[in-house]
């Protein structure tokens, strides 16, 4: 089986999402877009599901929350009790006004954290990590698509650059 795949480069966002949905709709597989920029519609017409990424916020919030609740019920009301301005913390409920911010702080914290690590760990970043950009231009101005090759590469580059790509080129992917 060959590691061939075509890197058609285009040099811009419209026509790089003209060229997605002529790819699409001619049934060949697109591995993957490199943009400089977020171009909008491009999931959409790649075909990639929703994300679940705000679920996992969510999910991350109600757990700074339930920590951060648990966190002030403990260290104001049953380990060290205050008497502030004449009033005792007995009671969580009483005190609630003044854990607000505590509370919203908390929450804001957990999810904007574990969502940061949630992205790296699902995007596969770390340190040290070796870049997979294929073409250093897509970084700048220029966008890049590319297809996987099925014993078809002439027609692969023959139907990229009718489509508008400003280069077509077959390489090997190691």
């Amino acid at each position: 089986m060959s590691n061939k795949v075509v890197h058609a480069i285009y040099n811009d966002d419209d026509i790089l999402l003209a060229a997605v949905h002529k790819t699409k709709a001619a049934h060949y597989h697109i591995e993957e877009v490199y943009t400089p920029f977020p171009v909008h519609g491009l999931d959409k017409a790649m075909g990639l599901p929703a994300t679940r990424l705000a679920i996992c916020a969510f999910l991350y919030g109600i757990t700074g929350l339930f920590v951060y609740f648990n966190l002030l019920r403990y260290i104001m009301i049953k380990d060290w009790p205050q008497d502030i301005g004449g009033k005792p913390s007995f009671e969580f409920i009483q005190n609630m006004p003044a854990f607000v911010p505590v509370l919203f702080e908390g929450t804001v914290f957990f999810a904007a954290h574990l969502m940061v690590i949630t992205f790296y760990m699902r995007s596969k970043l770390w340190p040290f990590k070796k870049a997979e950009n294929p073409d250093v231009r897509t970084t700048d101005d220029h966008f890049l698509m590319e297809v996987g090759v099925h014993d078809n590469e002439e027609e692969l580059v023959f139907f990229f650059k009718n489509t508008g790509a400003v280069e077509v080129k077959v390489i090997d992917k190691h």
